[in-house]
């Protein structure tokens, strides 16, 4: 059993569009004491070459519901350019914008538990789940 008063939350993006870590996302973390509370935004931190986040801020006590907003539209646009870069055969009219340009995941938690939240991105889609 944990004493820990808050919980803990990682994440990591991996690009399932060609099997890579997502480096260089910016991601922000907020979170709340309760359904009804504000968010507070306790700042953020960009994915390094494995596609992690090491440095998120600590969470303050009382959280129940933590959000991770995920800035991908500049990622994905970079990845774009650099696939068609790559591929001399490509089509002249690719799509390089972002379906989604933003990503934003809400979850409960509870104290002294810890919370991995992985986003597997591609340009046209994305999940998340909770990891270990």
């Amino acid at each position: 059993m944990s004493t820990s008063t808050t919980a803990s939350v990682s994440t990591h993006i991996l690009d399932t569009s060609v099997g890579r870590p997502a480096e260089g996302v910016a991601v922000h973390l907020s979170a709340r004491a309760g359904r009804e509370a504000a968010w507070q935004e306790l700042g953020g931190s960009a994915t390094d070459a494995d596609g992690r986040c090491k440095d998120l801020p600590a969470l303050p006590e009382g959280t129940t519901h933590v959000r991770l907003d995920f800035a991908v539209e500049p990622y994905l646009e970079e990845s774009a350019k650099k696939q068609a870069d790559a591929q001399q055969d490509a089509p002249a009219n690719r799509d390089s914008g972002a379906f989604f340009p933003e990503v934003a995941i809400t979850f409960a938690v509870e104290a002294g538990e810890h919370y991995h939240v992985p986003l597997l991105l591609n340009p046209f889609g994305y999940s998340v789940y909770r990891g270990s």
